[in-house]
């Protein structure tokens, strides 16, 4: 009887705890080579992550709502061209997760200067979060994005440092 006691609690608890899973962490590991720049084709809406010379992935991306041309101020919805460099991570963003660029650089700064402008800034590489999961072509404020699970690999492959370029 002691022995089918303890069976019965053993099972119980066993029911119970696998009814109570948590939902999947949307931080993942990475083990692979470095990733060593990421590079975005604005004119085909892709990016690709590098390590030197191999392609380690590519995604389809959605820009800001202007896409053409480069950022040149607060508020203009184009996504930056040229070199930059991922320098921050947001866990908690909206946008589920993110990674900042380091727009605007010190050239960035001086055009929007010379010409009366605020250049602008908090251009990041992000999912979708839960506002955004039905937007369709280019949506963000002048940011790159990707779903929300590619985000969470994304997340995952680049480092602080890492050199992104954008092309046009």
């Amino acid at each position: 009887m002691f022995f089918f006691r303890v069976f019965a609690a053993l099972a119980l608890v066993a029911v119970v705890a696998s009814c109570s899973k948590a939902p999947p962490s949307k931080f993942r590991t990475y083990n692979g080579p470095e990733v060593t720049q990421v590079v975005v084709h604005k004119a085909t809406r892709r990016m690709d992550l590098w390590h030197h010379n191999q392609l380690l992935r590519s995604f389809r991306v959605d820009l800001g709502g202007n896409p053409n041309g480069h950022k040149e101020r607060e508020g203009d919805r184009r996504t930056p061209e040229g070199d930059y460099i991922i320098d921050r991570r947001n866990p908690n963003s909206r946008f589920h997760l993110s990674i900042g660029i380091d727009y605007p650089n010190e050239a960035d700064k001086e055009r929007a200067k010379e010409n009366g402008w605020k250049p602008g800034g908090d251009i990041f590489i992000h999912g979708r979060g839960p506002e955004f999961q039905r937007a369709r072509g280019d949506w963000t404020d002048g940011c790159i994005a990707v779903s929300d699970r590619e985000m969470e690999d994304i997340y995952a492959m680049v480092r602080d440092g890492t050199p992104i370029r954008i092309y046009p």
